[in-house]
């Protein structure tokens, strides 16, 4: 059910922080004590959208969907192409012939074999126009696909691409149920190391891990409160992230629980909608820009678990710019910039954001803030499917969101390019830039590593002066699980590869 709510201060939030935990403590004590249960049990924040991996565009989803399939290639610790379903190699600069191996993944759920033919289909239906696919518009580099037999499939590029292999991070689908129109969304057959088993309502999603049959149910709690009380009573086994850094403290004192910590690269920004009369003028989201206090945010909010971003990429990506500086914290440069600005432009503005309280914490201490440089800021809180589909839509003036898991430069064009626009990218906030065009064309088409790395780094320049997005954080991931789940282990990218190898200790149990 969708909900407004209008946001107060920080120390209402402190008040009602403070207040949860002591609902908490209360509700614990008189918690029963874990039992094991055949399943695992994993706590959402939010459920996966779609379980087709050519239209899922949220985390969860592309989390859960690494599960359920495989594909050609994937990336190690410094975001480089490595094989997973294949390896390949360079036949010329515009040609790539890719080798289907025989380890795990070759057999879909429903027992049929994954073959070259099933890659072609996959691909070819994010290629066709008809099936508006998100994912199309990252791939327009490929001019044709043929299966040379059922181990070797060529990929013919309309022109030469260095780093082709990146773009083949989708989830394998089989042919013969891509033919008969099969609703992978809700039904998903994949080959990847967990199956579908079933989706019993909009909350509760199951899967059986392959390689023994073991169930995990996956629980839509949107109240990260009721989350921890949950992961407490035994009634969940773990969840990762989205829990407000003084209940992690909590949790953390808690002997039935262990916590897990890494740096992530989950990139945190603050949105703007480039055809709004508001936010469509430059002064105005720089003024937003330098009164956005970062660091006491991370401080205060995040109990430091974050480091301050200036760009999607992370400065130790390839493609990163380590010596781009973002906007330093000068509420009086604010002011400025806003006194500069005609009269006749709104200084009230609306941001949109999810109901999750944590992300309501944020928006008010930044609406708090832009309120000291004289913008008056409505915050409007809507359940996350909701929340999505406005800022898809452009029904917005200013959204947070985090962007999880980029691993490729090619985020670029699928947020900024100015063909993007949803439902062919994730360009939401409708930017258009002429310049930021070219040199996104102008790396994609780049012959060398070193001359992409110079022009995707002109390019964070540009959007960094030109702020579509105020780069805010990359978050840390958290992870916290009852003491006898043990064996998982953590990704920087935030991703659930750790289920595959999660055990039980019956030993830990009895402790």
């Amino acid at each position: 059910m969708k909900g407004v709510r209008r946001i107060g201060g920080p120390r209402r939030h402190r008040q009602v922080a403070g207040w949860l935990l002591g609902f908490l403590f209360v509700l614990v004590s008189g918690a029963c004590s874990d039992t094991p249960s055949q399943a695992f049990r994993f706590g959402l924040a939010s459920a996966p959208l779609n379980l087709d991996p050519r239209y899922a565009t949220d985390a969860t989803s592309a989390r859960i969907n690494r599960l359920l399939y495989r594909r050609l290639v994937d990336f190690d610790e410094t975001f480089r192409p490595v094989p997973a379903l294949a390896t390949w190699k360079q036949v010329n600069p515009r040609h790539y012939r890719f080798f289907l191996n025989a380890g795990p993944g070759r057999t879909f759920h429903d027992g049929t074999r994954l073959t070259a033919y099933d890659v072609k289909a996959t691909y070819e239906s994010i290629l066709d126009p008809t099936q508006a696919s998100p994912l199309r518009g990252s791939l327009q580099v490929i001019d044709r696909i043929e299966a040379r037999s059922d181990e070797i499939i060529d990929f013919y590029l309309t022109q030469p691409d260095p780093l082709f292999p990146r773009l083949l991070g989708v989830g394998i689908l089989p042919r013969r149920l891509l033919v008969q129109r099969h609703p992978f969304h809700a039904r998903p057959v994949g080959s990847g190391p967990f199956a579908f088993q079933a989706k019993p309502d909009d909350n509760r999603l199951q899967l059986v891990r392959v390689q023994d049959g073991r169930r995990f149910e996956f629980l839509r709690i949107p109240d990260p409160t009721v989350r921890a009380l949950k992961l407490l009573a035994g009634e969940i086994d773990m969840v990762q992230n989205d829990l407000p850094p003084e209940i992690v403290s909590y949790l953390a004192r808690t002997p039935a629980l262990r916590i897990q910590r890494i740096p992530g690269t989950t990139f945190t920004y603050l949105g703007f909608n480039l055809r709004d009369p508001v936010t469509r003028h430059l002064a105005l989201r720089q003024a937003i820009a330098y009164a956005i206090d970062r660091e006491a945010i991370i401080a205060s909010i995040l109990g430091g678990a974050a480091r301050l971003a200036h760009s999607i990429l992370p400065p130790y990506h390839w493609a990163g710019h380590p010596a781009l500086q973002g906007y330093r914290y000068d509420p009086e440069k604010a002011r400025s910039l806003l006194a500069g600005l005609d009269k006749n432009v709104s200084r009230s503005l609306t941001y949109k954001t999810s109901s999750d309280p944590f992300r309501l914490r944020v928006a008010t201490i930044i609406q708090d803030q832009l309120a000291k440089i004289g913008l008056h800021v409505e915050v409007r809180s809507y359940d996350w499917g909701t929340f999505y589909g406005d800022i898809k839509a452009g029904r917005f003036q200013l959204y947070s969101l985090s962007w999880v898991g980029v691993k490729t430069p090619d985020i670029f064009s699928y947020a900024f390019h100015s063909r993007s626009i949803p439902p062919h990218g994730a360009n939401r906030g409708r930017y258009h830039s002429p310049l930021a065009d070219r040199l996104i064309e102008e790396a994609e088409a780049a012959q060398s590593l070193e001359e992409k790395q110079k022009l995707y780094r002109r390019l964070q320049e540009h959007l960094l002066a030109t702020l579509p997005y105020v780069p805010l954080w990359y978050e840390d991931h958290v992870f916290v699980a009852r003491k006898e789940i043990q064996g998982y282990v953590m990704a920087p990218d935030g991703n659930y590869d750790g289920l595959q190898q999660v055990y039980r200790s019956v030993r830990a149990v009895q402790e």
